[in-house]
């Protein structure tokens, strides 16, 4: 069963950027689809990104195309999401969360969340 760790958010200005991170604890890490999801205030819970276990396969969210980077280091059981422009309305909880359905790969019911998530404000 995989453990998930998000840290990096904080409170931080419109076009700045940020890197988050998840450290990964069980086996399943380094062979499974991994993904960033966000909750604003007030919404359900939102897809941002998704990477395929080798890396080798990238998905976005229309919204984050272009500014947001989602990368992985199988050795070191980690993964990233580099936000770079970031704007107000990326304001949310984010939590990183390890593929385990069949559903899309933009749902999150087809992921299992583990972590307590990580806090990124951004302000104008």
């Amino acid at each position: 069963q995989v453990q998930l760790a998000e840290s990096g958010g904080r409170l931080v200005q419109a076009g700045g950027s940020l890197t988050l991170s998840c450290a990964a604890s069980g086996r399943t890490f380094n062979t499974n689809t991994m993904g960033w999801f966000r909750r604003a205030p007030g919404k359900e819970r939102a897809f941002v990104a998704a990477i395929s276990w080798m890396g080798s396969t990238t998905y976005y969210a229309d919204s984050v195309k272009g500014r947001f980077n989602i990368s992985r280091d199988n050795a070191k059981n980690l993964l990233y999401l580099r936000m770079n422009n970031l704007r107000p309305e990326n304001t949310a909880v984010y939590y990183c969360a390890a593929r385990s359905g069949s559903a899309t790969v933009t749902n999150p019911r087809s992921y299992v969340f583990r972590g307590q998530g990580t806090q990124i404000t951004v302000s104008s």
